[in-house]
């Protein structure tokens, strides 16, 4: 604003005339009207021809009034205006309104003005007036905001701008508010402007004083000698005065801005004692809690909070208010606050949830952890009874406890019970009871410790025991039975060989060695799920193995099922044994074509699992390493929750009576962990079961190739027809020569080997155990060509009487037979020995035969 302007903004403003009423009369109107019906009355008494002259002169002086009304209205000198601008209250109203008012045309001259706006203007009287951008020409600090405001006037829109006035000669500049609207909706009023000038000099100064207050105010909280943060209800600080974030040790920009939480900065547990306040809808609550505080650098300081929370009408909590005082001076002044605040951080931080309970199980009071498992359970902030924690079925158990110590019993047994809430939980409850005296309101202390993960450990050690306790039995009977077996097979090959086809009693015969021949199988199921059996691993390309098995698949699951197999690119390689693999394979899809009684989808599936997929997957009990994956998918009935844990233990079956053995699964999963490998089920009711299998992927390595034993049946497989299987290729000489030392404890069996050995050609001596094989070995003064011997005897055992042999003689040559894998008496045997393997049960056939290979290759 130019001097000029401000001298005349300064100056005493004049005021503006006071409007004069528009004149007007009826009267004078019905008199002009008596007057020319008069004259024309009195031309009518004159005559025609008299009264032609005076009618002219009157219609002239008319045409002339005329005329010159036309003229004066052309010039603005006549206007003809609306009749409610001639409303003296309505002008009035705008004349003497507190703001300036004025209207401007669409050339932007004034053609109305109040006398405010004459006076905000410094304008001298109505020939003085003047638009508002001719009035503050030439400030700079209000030339951008009426140029704003111009341009909205011509664009018809309403704009609004508040400036500042500098003083003159030290006079207080002032602030106005000005705005320009157009005069109305039509087409013909937008082109007015109506402007507004409003003095809010006053207005403003209140503003800063408040504002000045309100810096104070914050400045006072900010310093104060105490901490003081706001939580919103997310949980998030919305508000930290400078004290406590510098106890904190926080930078108060970077708290401003939201980036830190409640749990952020409340150590332990705290966090859920401040969000575990009853709701109570309308009311406001202050509770005080003594916790710890997290600092930025990890460390903790006790303190005391005053934490005030309004409820809204529905309950909802609204932001916090929280007063903190540190303690930790505390400590070192004064020995009572010490030990107090040592109590309480004792006392919320320890990893029991602790509460005091009433006599009807409310709880009084309540440490963070109780707070938090709480909150865990599930349970609402109402709920202040302990009773809403545990399992409506043990509740009894707790309501009991918490009894007998309001009667102030001690020495109350701990009542382990389960938890309420979605998932299963398990807690063990220690309750104290509280002395009378001391409190009234509080009956028993009540100590809860969390056992679900003890639990959890618990049943998986307890299960891998009974697993590995069943496997052990079952070994040993396997053992036992392949004795049994042996004997039965070896008797019918003997009855075999003295009977043709067509003797009466040859079916029969055959019908024993069928059973015998399941009872192998079943047998070697037992050792299969004690992983005792005798594996041949070799290398294989599971892709090849499954498409072998496809024909085979297709019969075994019927027509009604459609069997889809997947394979994954570029398989790596895995080391197993191959017709164990077919076993699991067989199992697998028995049972699912079992699921599938109306028909449905088998899917196997073969894939790569890289370490870092096999590491995200979280099977437990896997290692993150390669691993190939198969699964054997269905669509079937699917596996109850209930029994889906018992699936791979022996003898489980849903089957009826008659119709499974239950070894099927467990078989699996031992030949499934005799490889090294791992399963896992997924199953849902109704939706099918997945079978996923985990193979560790072979790394070719250079080995040096030692001979292997030869032995025709050392490869036992999952079909009933494998023992058989020598029998089936054409038929080779088994006869032979040469001494054979027969060591065996079972005599019955013993004595039917030897039967069969002699009647190859051969010379058997027999002995009982290994003290009487090495008495016959000294007898014979190196005269044995073959010890063929049982690996568990009495007083020395096979690997044992090796060794001592081989001291003795090192070409003698050894085969082993047992009803126990090859492996389960390895370890004990003296490195770079050679022997050969026969495991129990065998037909004779497969005895002669072992012997023959091993006495042409030895030595």
């Amino acid at each position: 604003m130019t001097a000029e302007t401000d001298h005349d903004l300064s100056r005493e403003p004049v005021a503006a005339p006071e409007p004069s009423p528009r004149s007007g009369s009826i009267a004078l109107v019905l008199l002009v009207a008596t007057g020319l019906v008069a004259v024309a009355i009195g031309l009518m008494t004159l005559g025609r021809a008299q009264a032609q002259p005076y009618i002219l002169g009157i219609l002239a002086v008319l045409a002339m009034i005329g005329l010159f009304n036309l003229f004066a209205f052309a010039a603005g000198i006549v206007r003809f205006a609306d009749r409610n601008l001639d409303d003296p209250i309505i002008a009035r109203i705008s004349d003497h309104a507190f703001d300036g008012l004025a209207v401007t045309d669409a050339r932007g001259h004034v053609i109305y003005s109040n006398a405010a706006y004459l006076t905000l203007t410094g304008a001298s009287g109505p020939q003085d007036v003047r638009p508002v951008e001719r009035v503050f020409i030439g400030n700079p600090d209000v030339s951008e905001a009426v140029f704003r405001l111009l341009k909205a006037a011509r664009e018809g829109k309403r704009q609004q701008e508040e400036v500042r006035i500098s003083g003159h000669d030290g006079n207080q500049g002032r602030w106005l508010r000005m705005r320009v609207r157009p005069l109305g909706n039509g087409k013909r009023e937008a082109r007015y402007a109506v402007w507004s000038i409003a003095d809010i000099t006053r207005d403003r100064e209140r503003q800063e004083d408040v504002f000045q207050e309100l810096q104070h105010a914050i400045e006072y909280l900010d310093h104060a000698p105490c901490g003081f943060f706001s939580v919103n209800p997310a949980g998030e600080l919305a508000y930290v005065n400078a004290t406590l974030a510098n106890w904190l040790d926080y930078d108060l920009a970077e708290i401003g801005s939201g980036g830190l939480k409640l749990a952020d900065i409340v150590s332990g547990d705290g966090a859920a004692l401040l969000s575990a306040i009853v709701a109570v809808p309308g009311e406001v609550k202050t509770e005080v809690f003594d916790i710890d505080l997290r600092m930025r650098t990890g460390k903790t300081m006790p303190v005391r909070l005053y934490h005030k929370l309004a409820f809204g009408a529905d309950g909802a909590p609204g932001p916090s208010r929280t007063l903190v005082i540190s303690r930790a001076r505390d400590e070192r002044s004064d020995p009572d606050r010490a030990a107090e605040v040592r109590f309480m951080r004792f006392f919320d931080h320890t990893p029991m949830a602790i509460a005091t309970v009433d006599r009807a199980g409310n709880v009084v009071r309540a440490n963070a952890r109780y707070a938090k498992l709480a909150q865990a359970l599930g349970l609402d902030s109402a709920s202040k009874s302990i009773f809403r924690a545990v399992n409506a079925r043990d509740r009894h158990l707790v309501i009991a406890a918490i009894n007998q110590a309001a009667e102030g019993q001690a020495d109350i047994a701990p009542v382990e019970v389960a938890l309420e809430g979605p998932k299963e939980r398990w807690g063990q409850f220690f309750v104290t009871p509280v002395d009378a005296a001391e409190n009234d309101a509080e009956a028993a202390i009540v100590h809860m410790l969390e056992t679900t993960e003890r639990r959890a450990l618990e049943n998986q050690i307890n299960q891998s025991q009974k697993m590995e306790t069943v496997g052990q039995l079952a070994g040993g009977i396997a053992h036992d039975f392949n004795n049994v077996l042996s004997a039965i097979m070896m008797a019918n090959d003997f009855l075999l060989n003295a009977h043709k086809p067509t003797d009466p009693s040859f079916q029969d015969i055959m019908q024993i060695k069928q059973n015998a021949t399941r009872a192998a199988t079943l047998v070697r199921q037992l050792l299969a799920f004690s992983r005792r059996q005798t594996l041949r691993p070799q290398v294989l390309d599971l892709g090849d193995a499954l498409s072998d098995l496809t024909m085979l698949l297709r019969r075994l699951i019927g027509e009604k099922v459609k069997l889809d197999l997947i394979h994954g690119r570029d398989l790596w390689p895995v080391k197993v044994d191959v017709s164990q693999f077919e076993q699991v394979i067989v199992n697998l899809a028995v049972n699912a074509r079992d699921a599938m009684p109306d028909g449905g989808k088998l899917i196997i599936r073969t894939a790569n699992v890289a370490s870092e997929e096999a590491g995200k997957l979280a099977y437990k009990g896997m290692p993150a390493a390669d691993y190939v994956r198969i699964e054997v998918a269905d669509t079937g009935t699917g596996i109850p929750a209930d029994i889906r844990d018992k699936i791979f233990e022996p003898f489980f079956s849903t089957k009826e009576v008659g119709k499974g053995t239950g070894l099927g699964l467990s078989t699996v999963y031992g030949i499934v962990k005799q490889t090294g490998g791992f399963i896992y089920v997924d199953s849902e009711p109704g939706q099918g079961t997945s079978f996923h299998i985990f193979l560790p992927r072979h790394h070719a390595e250079p080995e040096v190739q030692v001979e292997q034993p030869a032995v025709a049946t050392a490869t036992h497989g999952a079909k009933e027809a494998a023992p058989a299987a020598v029998e089936a290729k054409p038929r080779t000489d088994l006869t032979g020569q040469g001494t054979i030392l027969l060591v065996e404890d079972e005599e019955g069996l013993r004595a039917l080997n030897a039967r069969g050995l002699r009647s190859r050609g051969y010379t058997v001596v027999e002995a009982e155990n290994g003290v009487e094989a090495m008495e016959v070995l000294e007898e014979q003064s190196g005269a044995i060509d073959l010890v063929v011997s049982d690996v568990v005897m009495p007083e020395m055992d096979g690997p044992t009487l090796l060794k001592a042999m081989r001291e003795k003689n090192p070409e003698i040559k050894f085969i082993f037979v047992s009803g126990y894998a090859e492996d389960a008496f390895e370890k004990s045997l003296p490195e770079g020995q050679q022997f050969d393997f026969l495991p129990k049960p065998f037909t004779l056939s497969q005895l002669v035969a072992a012997v023959k290979e091993t006495m042409t290759k030895q030595g």
